[in-house]
């Protein structure tokens, strides 16, 4: 779906165009700049996955724009659990989502743009994009002390990250994404991607961590829709194209066949938390019951987003053995998540009949609960 705007209210620099019903990937050859109307995260990175596997891009080159509403977005070889507090996400309803490309966390917001170019294999040049995201905010604000470094980021007074890069190599398209700081909620962004779970073993690939900073603090009356604007235009003059921005729905079946297929395998447990390489947790606590306290130690396994191996030590004057054996059996296969273990723990819960145990029962699967 193909949605015209006001122009002086969100894009005064271009002519926003409706294209045919047959759909923007039978448009004229060469480039396409694209911009979606949503702010879902899973729908936006649906549509890269759908450019990237139904568009010939070798006579056509893609700039697409886009933001999203509260999210913590993840490398497809990274650990959730290592990279951002999930218990505060599912506190303030902020998204969990894994990217098809590898790299490091993000946070998004709708403060923050992301731009993906699209091009063939052959013609794939991340440094040339972001070059070309520095002179779009040169000739947008001269005075802004903007680089590229070699880890492909983008550093603003030579010390702040104002971009991060990932990539997709396919066989013969490709796709290199970036984000843009313009205004975004850095007190959210700093809490969220700090994760407070201890004793993670992993060979997942760890973020980098970085001093941020928005554009819009080094020039407040800088604003999302200028930087897009100003980095289209670019883009047009670059690739020698018409000066336009089409609004596209990602969410529309009938435009982009099979994209709602990919929405939803992106919002899947499987994929968010499933696809975690294999890594195990050694980690304990202490629980106060009745003026003394008791120390418990963790150990797991975790394959696939699911407990393989699982050991609970309780001291058996505490709770009997019997009762750790067979939580350690009901864990063992089920998902490494809060909803399933206070599934499995209530279940338990229902066969002890005993107030003290029980109640020793509650605090300890509560306790579990808490380090997913």
């Amino acid at each position: 779906m193909i949605i015209q705007l006001s122009l002086k209210k969100c894009f005064p620099l271009y002519h926003v165009f409706k294209i045919p019903n047959a759909g923007f990937q039978h448009a004229s050859r060469g480039g396409l700049v694209l911009q979606s109307v949503s702010q879902d995260v899973y729908e936006n990175l649906a549509l890269e996955d759908w450019i990237h596997d139904n568009m010939d891009l070798d006579n056509r080159h893609i700039l697409f724009l886009w933001r999203n509403s509260s999210t913590v977005v993840i490398g497809r070889h990274q650990n959730p659990w290592q990279e951002c507090n999930l218990k505060l996400m599912r506190q303030k309803g902020i998204k969990l989502a894994r990217r098809r490309s590898g790299g490091g966390t993000v946070y998004h917001d709708p403060g923050n743009i992301n731009l993906t170019f699209f091009t063939n294999r052959k013609k794939y040049e991340r440094m040339e994009n972001l070059k070309l995201v520095v002179k779009a905010l040169k000739a947008l604000r001269p005075q802004l002390d903007v680089k590229a470094t070699e880890r492909y980021d983008l550093l603003l007074n030579g010390i702040f990250k104002i971009s991060g890069t990932a990539a997709k190599l396919g066989r013969a398209a490709a796709y290199h994404h970036c984000t843009l700081l313009c205004s975004t909620d850095k007190f959210v962004l700093s809490t969220v991607l700090k994760s407070p779970y201890n004793g993670i073993k992993s060979n997942a690939t760890p973020s980098v961590p970085a001093l941020v900073k928005n554009l819009f603090e080094e020039d407040p009356t800088l604003n999302c829709e200028m930087l897009i604007d100003a980095i289209a235009e670019e883009y047009a003059s670059c690739h020698q194209i018409s000066n336009h921005i089409i609004l596209i729905n990602p969410a529309d079946e009938t435009k982009f066949h099979g994209i709602m297929e990919k929405t939803r395998e992106l919002q899947a447990w499987d994929w968010l938390y499933g696809k975690t390489p294999k890594f195990s947790i050694s980690t304990s606590f202490n629980i106060v019951h009745e003026q003394s306290s008791v120390e418990i130690k963790i150990n797991m396994e975790i394959k696939n987003g699911k407990i393989e191996t699982c050991h609970i030590d309780v001291p058996q004057f505490w709770l009997p053995p019997t009762m750790c054996n067979e939580l350690n059996d009901y864990l063992i296969g089920s998902k490494f998540c809060p909803s399933e273990t206070s599934a499995v723990a209530t279940t338990l819960l229902r066969t002890c009949t005993d107030y003290k145990l029980h109640n020793k029962w509650n605090m300890l699967c509560e306790k579990l609960v808490a380090i997913m």
